[in-house]
């Protein structure tokens, strides 16, 4: 048994064991779903950054720096900026109401904004498309117990749902924000060690910016080769931090504005300065070995097979508390959308807070089989996260901020931008795909559902609402 595999033993174990240790104080359904909005600043700050900081931040986008360089920043760069907008405009302003109307969901706002019908569609867009973002986690974490175990893709992707969903499944948003807490120093730690080793271990910064391995966009911050390259992925990823659901849900746990502002506002800050950190990782590893096969196995092969071996345990660790840290926020996703704006809402109204709270523990086990069997099928974790911020980008972030902002905003003004949004995507994913690079679906399927929104403001103007 080698030193990163036992320490990946104990680290689950421990986390495990947090997780369960803090659920003894889970008596509710608010406890479970908004930790009793009680969240301070650094506790919204440490589980909203190890949130964000998932399979996709690390794996993937090192993966992308080990061809594109160090425009690959964008693509933690964008989560940072769309951060900021939920911190300062979104956050504060959806806190108020939910603490007013008692919102545990997203579903709640979009009932509260607009109507059930609303409620219901995105609950099941949402659970669509969450399933393959938990998918690219569990792809994530099965790629480092390969490196350090040699264990089967299959074994691997088993193991890390097992470990996120005891936890969370205990405790919910109030086991997860403290488990997230742990977990954000384990992988800060570990990956930034790894950077001043990892440069000197490939020759020093200029050979990875310049050397003979690497191509001669490598240096550029601006380059892009296409739609989820470079700057394009703030198209992409930047509006899903605006409006994702267990964004918004962590928001709803904060115990003030003030909180939200602060707490989130530091954490932009923070992941802004963190996107540096995986891309170089990814950038060394092309410098020092230019065959590597899988964009999945960029990251874990730099650090378990170019570092020194108690430096790579603790940089696989920090992967693993990444993917998993993440994860926890995925099953939240999927457990309120179906315990609450779906059971709760149109098969058993009269549902006791018992009984909620038993279905979402329910549904976050079936989210987690649900994702094995999703991340078996899909073959990267860049491919399974892009089809979780394109829906979540062009259904929810119309709907969700023209309800804030504008007030004539109805039911069918929300509807005509979610059919506008969802249509354009599919139809340029499934039939124009591969006419123009540029041609990319999550960007006009946005367009869309701004147009279409625009457009039934002007042709059915609706009464105002408070």
């Amino acid at each position: 048994m080698t030193i990163s595999f036992l320490l990946l033993i104990v680290y689950s174990a421990a986390l495990v064991g947090f997780g369960l240790w803090m659920a003894r104080l889970v008596r509710d359904s608010r406890a479970f779903f908004v930790a009793s909005r009680g969240l301070t600043p650094p506790l919204l700050f440490a589980t909203v950054l190890a949130s964000n900081i998932g399979a996709g931040s690390t794996v993937g986008a090192a993966g992308l720096a080990y061809t594109d360089g160090i425009s690959a920043w964008w693509w933690n760069g964008a989560s940072a900026i769309g951060s900021l907008v939920l911190a300062f405009w979104v956050g504060p302003k959806i806190w108020t109401l939910a603490s007013t109307h008692n919102f545990y969901t997203a579903g709640d706002y979009l009932e509260f904004r607009y109507s059930a019908a609303v409620r219901g569609v995105i609950a099941a867009l949402i659970w669509l498309g969450t399933l393959a973002i938990l998918a690219g986690q569990l792809m994530a974490g099965a790629a480092v117990l390969h490196i350090v175990a040699g264990l089967p893709r299959w074994a691997g992707t088993v193991a890390s749902a097992a470990v996120m969903t005891i936890y969370f499944v205990a405790g919910g948003l109030l086991s997860s924000a403290w488990v997230n807490a742990v977990q954000l120093v384990v992988l800060v730690s570990g990956l930034l060690l790894a950077i001043p080793l990892g440069l000197a271990a490939v020759g020093g910064l200029d050979l990875v910016m310049q050397g003979a391995n690497v191509p001669e966009h490598f240096d550029q911050f601006w380059y892009s080769s296409g739609p989820g390259s470079g700057w394009t992925r703030l198209i992409l990823m930047g509006p899903a931090f605006i409006i994702s659901p267990g964004l918004l849900q962590k928001a709803y746990g904060a115990a003030s504005p003030r909180a939200i502002r602060v707490g989130l506002g530091w954490q932009a800050l923070a992941l802004a300065l963190f996107a540096f950190v995986p891309v170089l990782l990814g950038m060394m590893a092309r410098a020092s070995n230019p065959h590597i096969a899988s964009p999945n196995l960029v990251l874990p092969t730099l650090l378990g097979e170019q570092l020194p071996p108690w430096l790579g345990a603790l940089g696989l660790a920090a992967i693993f508390s990444a993917e998993v840290s993440t994860c926890d926020a995925i099953l939240f996703m999927l457990a309120t959308s179906l315990s609450k704006d779906l059971f709760k809402r149109f098969v058993r109204p009269e549902a006791t807070d018992r009984q909620v709270l038993s279905v979402a523990r329910w549904a976050a086990v079936a989210g987690g089989v649900g994702g094995v069997v999703l991340a078996l099928l899909l073959q990267t974790v860049q491919q399974a996260l892009d089809i979780f911020y394109a829906l979540l980008t062009v259904s929810l972030m119309v709907p969700i901020v023209g309800g804030l902002y504008v007030r004539r905003a109805s039911t069918v003004h929300a509807f005509s931008a979610i059919i506008a949004g969802v249509t354009t995507l599919l139809a340029l994913r499934l039939f124009f795909a591969a006419t123009s690079r540029w041609l990319d679906p999550t960007l006009w399927g946005l367009v869309a559902a701004i147009a279409a929104f625009t457009v039934m403001l002007v042709i059915r103007p609706a009464r105002v609402t408070s």
